[in-house]
């Protein structure tokens, strides 16, 4: 199969139309390659596509960005060393990458959302959440659940084992009893253009917790300082954008199977980008 024919197969598997301003682009390579293998993987960086060739993969689908900024922009990279560097390495490798992101984020269903259900183990826990769908928020998905009663702290300690991170940010108190919980993943928690819809939806749903991708100091983060300040039953668990993001692509390649067919496709872990000391 050529590259042209597995991206035209996803959009339609998404059940959509073909998005005309989309970062989902190919990054590098062509759109006319031969694919031997494929590897899926939340963000394409050097560790990854070394690991893609190991595998005997020449077609990457990254979640996010593999030159530095939003859109892949690169116009201010032409003499940049890493840039040239990490375009050498998937020159010589013959590596064909192209990004999956708005088709994925707005088909019928969230591939991203839905992986991070998933892996969390909350599929029998969702609950209604009609206000925050009808503003629009995170269409088709619902994002708040009912859980068994916890804390934040022992939330933390499950979620640190299940994402494989050494260290886990929360903002309150980790004795705050959680029973109603949202995730809000990868930038979702910034507000999606509407910096304070996290809160509204916080005081809407009357919810104990939101697990969190991205987080702002002095809007979300805040108004839970002040919350928990005043004896409310509010926290932040944060894991952070790479964390509640990359389970959508590690179930990617059984998706992809009824599009693929016997072509060996393989999930590639980017990684926690953070170390701790």
């Amino acid at each position: 199969m050529k590259v042209k024919e597995i991206i035209k197969g996803i959009i339609e598997k998404c059940r959509m139309e073909p998005l005309g301003k989309t970062c989902d682009q190919v990054i590098e390579g062509s759109l006319e390659m031969e694919v031997k293998g494929i590897v899926t993987t939340f963000m394409a960086t050097v560790d990854v596509i070394e690991k893609a060739h190991e595998l005997g993969a020449n077609f990457i689908i990254t979640h996010e960005p593999t030159y530095f900024t939003g859109d892949d922009r690169r116009d201010w990279l032409a003499e940049d060393s890493i840039y040239l560097a990490k375009k050498e390495l998937l020159k010589r490798y013959e590596m064909t990458v192209w990004r999956f992101h708005d088709h994925m984020h707005q088909a019928e269903t969230d591939g991203i959302y839905e992986g991070m259900i998933r892996e969390f183990g909350w599929e029998n826990y969702h609950m209604e959440a009609d206000r925050a769908q009808e503003a629009g928020v995170l269409k088709n998905c619902n994002f708040c659940y009912q859980l068994p009663e916890t804390t934040v702290e022992k939330l933390a300690e499950e979620l640190k084992k299940k994402l494989n991170m050494q260290v886990m940010r929360i903002v309150g108190n980790p004795d705050t009893v959680v029973r109603r919980a949202g995730l809000l993943v990868g930038g979702g928690s910034l507000g999606l253009g509407d910096e304070a819809m996290p809160m509204q939806l916080m005081e809407q749903e009357n919810l104990d917790v939101i697990v969190c991708g991205e987080v702002t100091e002095w809007t979300l983060c805040a108004y839970v300082r002040d919350a928990a300040m005043l004896g409310r039953n509010k926290a932040l668990i944060i894991p952070g954008h790479n964390r509640t993001e990359e389970a959508g692509m590690k179930y990617l390649p059984e998706w992809l199977k009824s599009i693929t067919g016997e072509l060996k496709v393989s999930f590639v872990e980017a990684g926690e980008p953070f170390g701790y000391q």
